[in-house]
Order: C-alpha cells, then sequence, then structure tokens
C-alpha cells in the first residue's frame, strides 16, 4: 500500500513521465560516459583511417575489373611485335596466301564450287552446300578482321611503363587492404562511413553533454512535480489515517508519512517512510521499529482502510487477533471496519472477541488436537478447522467466547450478539 496508489491516477501518470525519463537520462550519460573513455582510442582511430582514406583517394579506384584489363593491356604492348607477325600470317592463311589456292577462303571457293556441280545432280546436297557457303563468308570476315587487328597494333613504350606502374600500385594496395580490388573498394567505402561517424557533430563530447544536461534538466523537473504530488498526498494520509485509528484505541497515535529526498531513479527522488508514535511522550520511529503487534495489525486494519476507495481490486486480507487486548467500544469499531472491508476484500479474521467474530458471514472452529502418531508411545498435535455451517454451531461457539456467564446468559447473549450484527450489517451495506 504506496503513498502513489493512494494519490491515485495523476501521480502515477507524473511516475510514469519521471520512468521514461530517467531511462532516456541514464542512456544519455552512459553514451557520454562511454564517448569520454573512448576519446582517446577514438582519435587515434580517426588518424589512421585518415591516413588510409588519403592513400586510397591518391589511387583514385574505380573499377574492380581495372587491375585485369590493365594486365590484358600489358601483355598486348608486351608482345605488339609477335602479334602482329602472328596476325599476318593468320592473315595470310586464312585469305590471301602468295601461293595460288592455299589460303582457306581459295580452298573453301574451290570446294563450294565443286559441291554445287554435285546439287545439280543431287538436290538433297543443298544442306552442305548451305554450310560450306557460310564457311567462306566467316573466313572471308574473320581474314578482313584479323587483317584490322594486326594493323592497328603499334608499339608505345610509354603507354607500357605507365601500366606496369599502375599495375604494381594497384597490387601493392591489394596487399595491404584487401585480396582484390573489389574488396578495396568496400573497404575504402566502409572506412569513410566510420569516419563520417566519428566526426559527427552529433557524437562530439560537448554535444553529448548537452543531450545529457537537457535529458537530466527534464527528469529533474518531473521529479519535482512528482515530490510535490506525493507530499501533498502524505499530508491527506496522515490526517485521514490518524482518525481512522482513534476510535480502534489509538487516541493519542502520532503518524508521519515522511518524503525524504534521494538519489533520482526510476520512481523519482523520493523516499517515503512511515514513522509512528503510539502513546504521548514518545519519539516518532519507523513503524516497524516502533508498533507492537496488535498496534501494528491495527495500523494496517486503518491504513487498509484508507486505501478500501481506491483500491477497488478484490484480495484477500488476514489478520491475527487483531482485537487483542482491546476493549468492547474498540472491538466494535474493529468489527464495523473489518465488515466495511469485506465488501470488497475477502477478509479472514483470527479472533477471541465476540462482538468481533459476530460480523463475520461464516465462521470457522480452530482448534489443536493431540492425536497418537505412528509411533503409538508418543502423541502429535494437530490442527483442524471446522466450518460452523449450522446456525446452532455458531451461536454455541459464540456463547463460549463470551466466557464468564452461564450456559442460557451465554446463548442469550449470543442470540443478542447475532441479532444486534445483523442490524449493524444492513446499516453498513445501505
Amino acid at each position: 500500500m504506496s503513498i502513489d496508489a493512494y494519490a491515485g491516477q495523476k501521480l502515477i501518470k507524473q511516475r510514469e513521465l519521471v520512468s521514461i525519463s530517467f531511462t532516456k537520462t541514464q542512456e544519455a550519460e552512459q553514451i557520454l560516459e562511454s564517448r569520454r573513455q573512448s576519446e582517446q582510442q577514438r582519435l587515434q582511430r580517426l588518424d589512421l583511417i585518415q591516413h588510409q582514406i588519403k592513400e586510397l583517394n591518391s589511387v583514385r579506384l574505380k573499377d574492380a575489373d581495372e587491375l585485369e584489363q590493365l594486365e590484358i593491356e600489358s601483355d598486348r604492348l608486351t608482345h605488339v611485335v609477335d602479334l602482329q607477325q602472328l596476325s599476318y600470317q593468320a592473315y595470310k592463311l586464312l585469305y590471301q596466301s602468295e601461293e595460288d589456292n592455299s589460303a582457306a577462303a581459295d580452298i573453301l571457293g574451290e570446294t563450294e564450287g565443286i559441291i554445287t556441280d554435285m546439287v545439280n545432280y543431287d538436290k538433297e546436297l543443298a544442306p552442305i552446300l548451305d554450310m560450306v557457303k557460310d564457311a567462306v563468308n566467316q573466313i572471308v570476315e574473320a581474314g578482313q578482321q584479323i587483317y584490322s587487328y594486326g594493323a592497328s597494333l603499334e608499339a608505345d613504350p610509354e603507354r607500357l611503363e605507365q601500366i606496369e606502374e599502375r599495375i604494381r600500385l594497384l597490387r601493392r594496395i591489394c596487399r595491404k587492404y584487401g585480396d582484390n580490388l573489389g574488396d578495396v573498394i568496400k573497404y575504402h567505402d566502409n572506412l569513410q562511413k566510420e569516419l563520417d561517424n566519428l566526426t559527427d557533430e552529433g557524437q562530439s563530447i560537448d554535444e553529448l553533454e548537452k543531450r545529457f544536461l537537457t535529458h537530466q534538466s527534464k527528469l529533474l523537473d518531473l521529479c519535482g512535480k512528482l515530490s510535490k504530488l506525493r507530499r501533498e498526498a502524505a499530508q491527506k494520509l496522515q490526517s485521514q489515517l490518524t482518525k481512522e485509528l482513534k476510535p480502534l484505541g489509538m487516541a493519542k497515535v502520532q503518524f508521519q508519512c515522511r518524503v525524504t529526498p534521494v538519489k533520482p531513479n526510476l520512481m523519482g527522488t523520493d523516499q517515503v517512510e512511515y514513522y509512528f508514535s503510539p502513546n504521548p511522550g514518545e519519539d516518532l520511529q519507523p513503524l516497524a521499529m516502533t508498533a507492537s503487534g496488535g498496534e501494528m495489525s491495527r495500523f494496517l486494519l486503518a491504513l487498509k482502510s484508507c486505501f478500501s476507495p481506491i483500491d477497488t481490486s478484490c484480495k484477500t486480507l488476514i489478520f491475527d487477533e487483531i482485537d487483542a487486548g482491546v476493549s468492547g467500544k474498540v472491538a466494535q469499531a474493529i468489527a464495523d471496519k473489518l465488515h466495511k472491508l469485506s465488501q470488497n476484500n475477502q477478509v479472514l479474521c483470527v479472533t477471541h472477541q465476540p462482538l468481533v467474530a459476530v460480523m463475520a458471514d461464516s465462521h470457522f472452529r480452530v482448534e489443536k488436537r493431540l492425536v497418537k502418531s505412528e509411533n503409538k508411545d508418543k502423541f502429535r498435535t494437530i490442527v483442524q478447522v471446522r466450518s460452523l455451517e449450522n446456525p446452532d454451531h455458531r451461536r454455541d461457539e459464540l456463547a463460549e467466547l463470551t466466557g464468564g456467564h452461564s450456559a442460557d446468559d451465554a446463548i442469550a447473549f449470543a442470540d443478542s450478539l447475532l441479532e444486534t450484527a445483523q442490524a449493524r450489517k444492513k446499516v453498513s451495506n445501505s
């Protein structure tokens, strides 16, 4: 039963805002501290990245296939004379030979003429003739292209030197940054992204400090509003609880609900403690250190009575001899409060007071008995609980609780208690 629940939804919503703000403030503080701790590593990493990016930018990498293409061009320029000679030889063999009819084109042309004569006598040879014609056309085309290729070849020592230098540079870069140019280009892109993150304005310590202080200021403001609501609720609870305790035989009781400041947390900046003084002249002390068992029970009964209109959820409340050592007037007040609580909760009460017991809707007799154990020479104690559903049994138990009366007087008194209880219940329920 917290002061927050007593204060109601307005305070609960404010506490939720505090919880959200506290989480954001913690996150901002953790990021800031992590940033401070890693500043040296960040600067070292930044220096390395800037150096590597500068080196890679100077290489001007664009095409992942550049090295392969340069190697092909280098081979061509290195063997340009051989390629010229071989292309001329191929041209002669394909298209134009110094010896009569020794080129492939000439031979295929002669073959075409022979098969053409054969088709005149057998039309089924026409597909073969078509293949030979296609071959002639392809040989002629191949010869022309190989001739053009050879004619276009030129030695270029300066270009070859540039290519070789570029190849050496790219291979050195690959040894440092990746298995191939594709990997190096990807590594370069990742370096640039990391550099952007490390130099981002939002990641500077100054910016992170401002962000943390903004969250902290908002948190303290929300906590201040929450504390105000708690202090208001504490004053109200003090007054109400003192009134609830007086009819329970605690007329001189003093009670304080103290709200003291603590370090901000998910619940705000408050520590709430109940202080209690049951007798005049005694200093207020924490409730757990001061109240006796009976006083604690009555205090909890009064406290629950304060919360009852707010907390409408059904609960089970257990009170053990809450009425011990009280007078009949106080016992009646206790009985009335227990009955009121039972309208919205299940109340279980152990009592020897007939004024308290009679207000219950159901009664159970609890007694201890000695029974023989498995070892027949020994006994053990068991507790038996028996429901008193029969009205006569209920009346007899109440009569037994009265004590000090003759049987007839006790029964009459029990009947009187039952009748009075019914009347008080009707008034209470109306």
